[in-house]
């Protein structure tokens, strides 16, 4: 039941940060990144949404099957995939190093 708990807050918070995130891009990166940075940054802030969404889904699968080690790791998973994936974006988008992108 913990990690259900710890996943459904993780993926609230993660929501809310995603659309933080994303509103600060529209509005305040907008005419001080050039156009392609401002695309990476967006497609951070759309897979950071799925993924905020996918550890919603484990916390609500781990409220039934709360001894299930393969929803546990998918949630660990998830949680790094946000951290790698969409901060890698990011911060590709705001500092413009290119070795942070694939």
């Amino acid at each position: 039941m913990a990690a259900a708990r710890f996943f459904l807050m993780a993926g609230a918070l993660n929501a809310a940060l995603a659309v933080m995130l994303g509103a600060f891009g529209a509005h305040g990166l907008r005419g001080r990144l050039p156009a392609d940075m401002l695309a990476i940054y967006q497609t951070g802030c759309q897979y950071h949404v799925y993924h905020a969404l996918g550890l919603l889904l484990v916390g609500l699968l781990a409220l039934h099957a709360p001894t299930n080690s393969a929803l546990r790791w998918s949630g660990w998973l998830m949680l790094a995939g946000v951290l790698l994936f969409s901060g890698s974006l990011y911060l590709l988008a705001i500092t413009g190093q290119r070795w942070l992108g694939a």
